[in-house]
Formats: structure tokens, sequence, C-alpha cells
């Protein structure tokens, strides 16, 4: 799975490569780990907040989820850009889920306590090529807040 996108993103020809669901998936989990790496803070909170998102989402045990992190840990480190990973999942995923995807980069971003301005700027950059209004993300961010018992950060 992760190295057939791997083989896809990364062809010198990525825009007409076909790109399925499943590296839909994969870049989802490619995204929060380089949501979670972009403050050099790469903590094991972070590593746990994702692996319950990827096991919320895909509906797996937390296992088969660290070992999809792991996978995308390596994706993520050899991805030359970020515009790979929104492509794959603007293609395949519907506006909703993109601002669901959101949300759970706003619990990455706020799973170690902190948000960072380095957190804060990937999580603009990225719902901009979701197609994501900023409005939107805004409200994403505030449920996420309320989820967490925050009222504002």
């Amino acid at each position: 799975m992760f190295r057939n996108l791997f083989s896809r993103l990364f062809h010198d020809d990525f825009a007409s490569s076909r790109l399925t669901s499943q590296d839909a998936e994969v870049a989802i989990a490619a995204l929060l780990v380089r949501l979670a790496r972009s403050d050099d803070n790469y903590s094991a909170v972070e590593k746990n907040r994702i692996d319950q998102i990827l096991a919320r989402r895909r509906g797996i045990d937390m296992t088969e989820a660290a070992e999809r992190r792991m996978a995308a840990e390596m994706v993520e480190a050899e991805a030359p850009d970020t515009v790979r990973f929104t492509r794959a999942i603007k293609d395949r995923i519907a506006l909703e889920d993109r601002i669901g995807i959101i949300s759970a980069l706003w619990e990455i971003a706020y799973a170690d306590g902190v948000r960072t301005a380095a957190e804060e700027s990937f999580l603009r950059l990225v719902a901009g090529l979701l197609g994501v209004t900023d409005v939107d993300s805004g409200l994403a961010r505030q449920r996420v807040l309320q989820s967490l018992g925050r009222a504002s950060d």
C-alpha cells in the first residue's frame, strides 16, 4: 500500500499518475505526521494522537494504526513537498471529509498542549490546498478545542 503510493507520488509524471482512495488515506497519515514534525518536536503524545485518529478513521486497532503511522513517517520523510499529499486527498475525498481531515490536523496541533506558529502556518497552507476555507478551518479548530474542554487558545 505505502510502496505503491510512494512510487506514484514520486514519479516524474505525478500529475498524470492514477491515485486511489487508499493512496488518499496514506496521504492523510503522512500529513498528520508532517504537521506533528513541523515544530521540530515530534513527541510520543503526538504519535499516540495520530494512532488514535488513524484507528478512528479506519476502524482498526491501535497496533495496526501505529504500523500505518510508522509507514507514513517514512513516506513523509521522503516527500519533496506537501502538494503531492494534498492533491491525492483533494482528488479523492469529498469536501465534508476534507474538513474532517482539517479537524484531525487541529487535534495534532493541540496534542502536546502547545500550538506553534509553524503548526498554524502548515495548517493554513494545507487547508487552502484542500479547498477548505479559513472559516471552515476555524470552525473545525473550535470544535476540537471544545472536545478538549478548552474554550479558546
